[in-house]
């Protein structure tokens, strides 16, 4: 098969990567000259644990190629895939279509055969129909059908997900376009992965439902964190056995400081809206946006009571600020609303983190960028644990605390225990939905 991929974010570049690596002859399209330059010179501009070297493997076999000229690209393409942004529109909360939308036109004006266009973009329900009918509006003459196909990675794991996905959504007005689709999957079709074929509307919606549901998991198992701070309750313990339950199960049951990332804010915002639109208002999902946003506020508080009431003239160091491990990505993470604000209340930020530079230069102004743990928190006057990468999850904490002037732990994802703190010599330890106090006295 022969495809064309419009867009080179990560949902783009991912999937096209991993089209080219099922066989297909793969043609990832961007404007951005810089970008593709990087590109054609084997430079994964985000980063993604395995895409380089897939990238690399699949471009040495002359399946994936990079280019600027989307028609070149989509003449006698058998699926064109629009892979391009959707962010949250400014004022409204809904998903901005500019970018979809402009695509579809372009991709109408190429079109030389019969092709499935297939949105991989996030959108809401019913932009499908709209991509058809701007495509007819263009080019009254194309031969095509449109297709939904909503992609389900997690950043971090997105090559495994992609490779051994738990489902693959398809959703189609035709037969023939069914048959495209189908032909493209194959290689999972034959290893048993499910490919669920529906209409375009239900495809569209399991996009957004499925994430508002993840993101709803996780605000729950953050407000009952909450309460359990209060009760003496230990949210591990409750997470671990509400999970047990097959009807619930384990995954995104893990408190923290708030979900963050490029879908969940993005998607739950959209949701809510869509709601709006149509009369039905989302109630849970305008809940969990407000809650999310108060968890994060929750966690500034923390610190300021670990460091006494107040960070003015302190030293905090902060390990980690992207939304999560094994990716780059600062969307919405929970390091944007803490961070800033002891910034901005006087304190003096150091920063650690494997990935988080890039983006993070110039989203946290007034923060000193450091490579090591240890050294961020030489003379600090606490530690902040933002983001479980694995190089924080196996601390020396004995080291860590020995070096501090002031040896207080924010455990904000739960890594380590009030006895673990203690032993290792920290004052004070506070984690979320446990029991905190003066490490070493347990009280």
């Amino acid at each position: 098969m022969k495809i064309a991929m419009i867009g080179t974010g990560y949902v783009g570049l991912v999937s096209g990567v991993c089209f080219s690596d099922f066989g297909h002859e793969v043609v990832c399209v961007d404007k951005d000259p810089a970008k593709l330059t990087k590109l054609t010179a084997g430079e994964v501009p985000i980063y993604e644990p395995g895409l380089d070297e897939l990238m690399a493997k699949n471009v040495a076999a002359g399946r994936l190629t990079f280019s600027g000229d989307l028609a070149e690209a989509v003449d006698g393409a058998d699926a064109v895939f629009i892979a391009v942004g959707t962010p949250t529109r400014r004022g409204d909360g809904h998903a901005d279509l500019t970018y979809v939308m402009a695509a579809a036109e372009e991709i109408a004006r190429a079109l030389t055969g019969y092709a499935v266009v297939v949105t991989k973009s996030t959108v809401p329900v019913g932009t499908n129909a709209r991509v058809a009918e701007t495509i007819r509006a263009a080019n009254p003459d194309a031969d095509f059908d449109v297709a939904s196909n909503p992609e389900f990675l997690r950043e971090g794991a997105a090559i495994d997900d992609f490779m051994r996905p738990d489902r693959i959504v398809v959703g189609v007005e035709t037969d023939r376009a069914a048959d495209v689709m189908q032909a493209i999957y194959r290689p999972l079709y034959l290893r048993d992965f499910p490919v669920m074929i529906t209409d375009l509307e239900s495809a569209e919606m399991i996009k957004y439902a499925a994430n508002a549901f993840l993101a709803t998991k996780i605000t729950f198992i953050n407000e009952i964190a909450a309460l359990c701070e209060r009760t003496g309750a230990d949210v591990k313990m409750v997470s671990k056995g509400m999970g047990m339950d097959g009807r619930i199960g384990a995954k995104f049951l893990h408190a923290g400081p708030g979900y963050g990332g490029s879908c969940f804010p993005k998607d739950t915002s959209a949701l809510a809206r869509i709601g709006q639109e149509h009369g039905v208002p989302m109630q849970l999902t305008e809940t969990v946006i407000k809650v999310n946003a108060e968890v994060k506020r929750r966690m500034v508080e923390k610190v300021f009571d670990l460091c006494g009431g107040s960070v003015n003239g302190k030293t905090v160091a902060v390990l980690g600020v992207t939304f999560k491990p094994n990716t780059d990505d600062m969307r919405d993470a929970p390091s944007l609303t803490i961070v800033p604000a002891l910034v901005g209340n006087g304190a003096q930020v150091r920063v650690v983190d494997p990935q988080g530079f890039r983006e993070g230069e110039t989203l946290l102004p007034g923060v000193r960028w450091m490579d090591d743990a240890y050294a961020a928190a030489h003379g600090a006057d606490a530690v902040v644990i933002l983001t479980e990468w694995n190089e924080f999850r196996a601390l020396d904490l004995k080291r860590l605390a020995g070096s501090m002037a002031q040896p207080r732990m924010a455990d904000l994802r739960n890594i380590y225990s009030l006895d673990e703190a203690g032993q290792a010599g920290f004052e004070s330890y506070l984690s979320i939905g446990r029991r905190d106090g003066v490490a070493g006295t347990g009280a």
